[in-house]
C-alpha cells in the first residue's frame, strides 16, 4: 500500500485534533482543507464566514481563486462522510473522562432557524424561525446536546424540510416533523453511549402528545415544558383545566423555597409545587410541576410548567427545577456557533453540503472542549477522584487567557482562540452545586 503523503500541518493545537480524523478522508487534499476549514472557522470573527473568507480570500473580485473553489469543492463534491466525522468528534470527547458526559447531564432537544434568501437552496422556505421570532424565509436544524453544570456540547444536527418543499406536502414520505427527527436524534445519541439523567426540552416537544408517548413507550426519563394556558383534555367546570388553573388554586403552603444559583456568582429565589390534574399527580407515573419567581402572580417570562416521569425518590423539585435549567446551555451554544464560528454563514445549496458545514463547526466547537483537557493532562495526571477538580481548574486559568486575548483582539492562533470560546461557556448558566464548583470572574467579553 502506498504511504500517505504528509499533510501540511494546522496552526499549533490544531494539528494534534485534526490529525485524528486524517483516517476518514480519501486524500491529501480533502485532509488540508479540512484544516483549512476548522482553521478558518476558530480565527477571529471580523466578517461573515464564508468560503472565500475560510480561504482567506478577498469577496467577490476573489471568488474564482483556486483555495475558494478548493474548499468548494472539498464541502460540496468530495467524497467524506459528514456522520462518522460527527462520530469522531464525540468519540474523542466521550474517551476523555474530564469531558466525557456524566450521569448527572441532560440531552437537550430544540431547533434552530436562520434567514437565508431564495428559495434554490434545499430545505429553504417561509417557516417560523426562532432566532427573529416570527415566520421568515429561513432554514431550521434540530439539534441535540449534552449539558451538566461543568460543560455543555452539541451532539447532533440535522435540517427540518417544511412540507412545502416536498411534493406531496406532508403525506410525502420523506416529510417528518421535528419531534420525529429529534427522536431520531435521541436514538443517535444512545447509540453514541451519551448517558443523561433526562431529556429535556421546551413546551413545542412536551406539547407534541406522540413525541412524549414515545418517550413514555421507549421508557426515557424526561422533564418537559408545557404551555400553561394550553388544556390537556375533558375536565368538569370545577377542576382545573389547565397546568395554571392547577398551579393558581394551590394554597400558599404547598410551595417549596428553591435557590437556584448561577455562573457569575448571583442568585434566585424561586418556588415549586407539585400539581395534581388529569392524569398527574406526584405519586403517578408522571408528575406535574410547576416553578416560577412569584408564587402568587405567575409571570409568564419566569414561569414553567414541567412534567416528568422521574419518580420523587430519584428527583426533589430542586433536582427538576435544576435538570430543566440546564436547557439554558443550547441558547448559550447558539451564541457560541452562529456568533463566533459561522454556522449560518455557508453559501452552499445542496443538503449534504450544509450537513458538512454543520458538522464542520460542532467539529470547531469540540476542539475547544478537547484542547482544554488536553492542556490539563500535559500539565497533570488526570484521576477518576481529582477529574472535576481539574476540570474547573484548567475553565478558571481559561478565563485569565481570555482576558489576555481580549486585550489583542488580532491574535488568530487557535490556541488563544480556543481558551476565549472555552471561557465563554461559563459566562451565563444555572448551577445548583455552585460549591463544588470554583467560582469564575467575568472576564468583560462580548460573546
Amino acid at each position: 500500500m502506498t504511504a500517505r503523503r504528509p499533510c501540511p500541518p494546522a496552526l499549533g493545537p490544531l494539528e494534534d485534533y485534526a490529525v485524528q480524523f486524517d483516517s476518514l478522508f480519501h486524500s491529501l487534499a480533502q485532509r488540508r482543507c479540512f484544516r483549512t476549514y476548522l482553521a478558518g472557522l476558530l480565527a477571529p470573527r471580523d466578517r461573515p464566514k464564508t468560503l472565500t473568507a475560510l480561504a482567506g480570500a478577498e469577496p467577490v473580485v476573489q471568488a474564482q481563486t483556486a483555495p475558494v473553489q478548493q474548499m468548494q469543492f472539498f464541502l460540496s463534491e468530495s467524497n467524506w462522510e459528514a456522520n462518522r466525522i460527527a462520530d469522531r468528534t464525540l468519540q474523542l470527547l466521550l474517551t476523555d473522562p474530564l469531558t466525557a458526559p456524566a450521569s448527572n447531564g441532560v440531552l437537550v432537544i430544540d431547533d434552530t432557524g436562520d434567514r437565508k434568501d431564495g428559495c434554490a437552496t434545499d430545505h429553504v422556505a417561509r417557516q417560523y424561525l426562532g432566532s427573529v421570532g416570527k415566520i421568515d424565509n429561513g432554514i431550521v436544524a434540530v439539534t441535540t446536546l449534552w449539558a451538566n453544570e461543568q460543560r455543555y456540547y452539541p451532539l447532533h444536527v440535522v435540517p427540518y424540510t417544511p412540507e412545502r418543499r416536498l411534493p406531496e406536502g406532508k403525506l410525502d414520505p420523506a416529510f417528518h416533523t421535528k419531534p420525529q427527527l429529534a427522536l431520531d436524534l435521541i436514538r443517535r445519541a444512545q447509540a453514541a453511549g451519551i448517558c443523561f439523567e433526562a431529556i429535556v426540552a421546551d413546551s413545542a416537544y412536551g406539547d407534541n402528545r406522540p413525541f412524549v408517548h414515545v418517550l413514555n413507550a421507549r421508557h426515557l426519563p424526561y422533564v418537559l415544558a408545557h404551555s400553561g394556558k394550553a388544556g390537556r383534555g375533558w375536565a368538569p367546570a370545577h377542576v382545573a383545566h389547565s397546568f395554571e388553573d392547577a398551579a393558581r388554586e394551590l394554597p400558599l403552603r404547598a410551595w417549596q423555597r428553591i435557590v437556584r444559583r448561577f455562573r457569575d456568582g448571583h442568585t434566585q429565589r424561586w418556588w415549586a409545587a407539585e400539581l395534581t390534574l388529569f392524569k398527574y399527580g406526584p405519586h403517578g407515573p408522571i408528575r406535574a410541576i410547576c416553578a416560577t419567581t412569584d408564587r402568587r402572580t405567575l409571570p409568564d417570562l419566569n414561569t414553567w410548567y414541567l412534567t416528568t416521569t422521574l419518580p420523587e425518590q430519584q428527583a426533589s423539585l430542586a433536582e427538576v427545577v435544576r435538570l430543566y435549567g440546564l436547557r439554558n446551555w443550547i441558547e448559550q451554544s447558539y451564541k457560541q456557533m452562529k456568533d463566533e464560528l459561522g454556522w449560518a454563514d455557508f453559501m452552499v445549496r445542496s443538503d449534504h453540503a450544509i450537513r458538512r458545514h454543520w458538522t464542520l463547526v460542532c467539529c470547531a466547537f469540540a476542539f475547544c472542549w478537547w484542547h482544554e483537557a488536553y492542556e490539563v493532562r500535559v500539565h497533570e495526571e488526570v484521576t477518576p477522584q481529582a477529574t472535576e477538580k481539574k476540570h474547573a481548574r484548567a475553565a478558571s486559568n481559561a478565563m485569565l487567557l481570555a482576558a489576555t486575548a481580549a486585550v489583542h483582539p488580532g491574535m488568530d492562533d487557535p490556541d488563544t482562540l480556543a481558551h476565549v470560546l472555552l471561557a465563554g461557556l461559563f459566562r451565563q448558566a444555572p448551577s445548583a452545586r455552585a460549591r463544588s464548583i470554583v467560582s469564575l470572574p467575568h472576564s468583560g467579553l462580548r460573546h
